[in-house]
């Protein structure tokens, strides 16, 4: 009955005429059914209908999810069931929770994790309708041990870490991680934390460690000219200032702007990434079940890196120096690694989301 509901609502244009692509119904009770709506550009409309009659109608028309990566590749590489358990570790506006909740219904468990605690609220909003089987927590997921037995979890069945940043914390005011709005260098994914901001990075640091900063997590070859003239045109506290001095300085013919590797560089420097996914990976693996498997998606050559020198160094048998004749270290292997090369995003996702086209997929199975 619903069902008609929805299209009586088409039909007479009072769900602003969207093109629907899929349509969820959830059981609520005995006399209460709640269903969501897709549109083609990705928004939600809500319907809920108490006794067959319609109650609220909610357009999220203007609301624009960041629309999650590698989706089906994600879902059917974890094995997802329809009883087991699993982590979102970077939650984002929960694109991936979402996909793994409808995989794993009607029993299977979510833990979602962020350290932006408006998008946990965010997505727990938005998963309202699975909120008996999702947790949403705001927390770092070097730290998923903790964050699953304060709530309730132990093993999962499959871990996904998502790296980088979300469309929405580039998109939004208020990050500072863009250089296309002037706003203050701030670029914390926690904005509540008290921890050190771009703009505490650009005017403190000497210059010889924000060339080194610049070069390491920036890949930038440019970086001691760059840091140069950051200090030369110090105090800079607006992404536009710091943009304009790198555009001043870098006379770059990439289509790449000159300041996008300065910018990863302080983002990753803020956050302290790169720590965090080194700890994360370690810690993380012992949280799988038995052929509980572990998902991660990165974005550029560092993050990459780690990744698969992590899982390659616990899916082999000796972990001992190249140049040793005999093994000697006892090593136990953990993982199982599922694809030796990484899985990529198809011509047809680059094109409909050109921000997956960097994305570098890697799977490993707990042994």
């Amino acid at each position: 009955m619903l069902g008609g509901v929805i299209t009586r609502l088409l039909r007479s244009g009072e769900a602003m005429q969207l093109s629907l692509c899929l349509l969820r119904i959830n059981v609520l009770g005995t006399n209460g059914m709640q269903a969501t709506a897709y549109d083609i550009n990705d928004s939600e409309c809500f319907y809920e209908s108490t006794g067959n009659t319609p109650v609220r109608i909610v357009s999220m028309d203007d609301m624009k999810f960041h629309r999650p990566v590698l989706v089906s590749e994600v879902i059917k590489h974890l094995n997802v069931n329809r009883t087991g358990v699993y982590a979102d570790c970077t939650l984002g506006q929960g694109g991936h929770s979402l996909a793994l909740l409808e995989a794993s219904e009607p029993d299977g468990l979510v833990l979602g994790i962020d350290r932006d605690g408006s998008s946990v609220v965010e997505a727990t909003s938005r998963l309202d309708v699975y909120s008996e089987r999702f947790t949403g927590v705001q927390g770092n997921y070097k730290d998923l041990a903790s964050i699953a037995s304060q709530n309730a979890f132990s093993t999962f069945d499959g871990i996904l870490l998502d790296l980088g940043f979300s469309s929405k914390q580039i998109d939004s005011y208020g990050y500072g991680l863009s250089f296309q709005r002037d706003e203050y260098l701030d670029m914390r994914f926690d904005r509540e934390s008290d921890s050190m901001t771009a703009s505490d990075i650009v005017n403190t640091f000497e210059e010889t460690e924000l060339a080194d900063l610049i070069y390491l997590y920036g890949e930038e070859r440019a970086s001691r000219r760059i840091a140069r003239a950051i200090v030369r045109n110090r105090p800079l506290h607006t992404t536009k200032e710091l943009s304009e001095v790198i555009r001043r300085t870098v006379n770059s013919q990439s289509r790449i702007h000159p300041a996008t590797r300065t910018f990863q560089a302080l983002r990753i420097r803020v956050n302290d990434e790169l720590q965090s996914l080194e700890t994360g990976l370690a810690n993380i693996i012992s949280l799988l079940s038995c052929m509980g498997r572990l998902a991660v998606i990165s974005y550029h050559s560092l993050e990459d890196r780690i990744v698969k020198s992590a899982l390659f160094k616990e899916s082999s048998d000796c972990i001992c120096d190249p140049g040793l004749v005999e093994c000697i270290c006892e090593h136990i292997p953990q993982l199982r690694l599922i694809n030796r090369r990484v899985i990529k995003p198809t011509s047809s996702e680059i094109a409909s989301n050109p921000r997956s086209r960097s994305a570098r997929l890697r799977i490993a199975e707990h042994i």
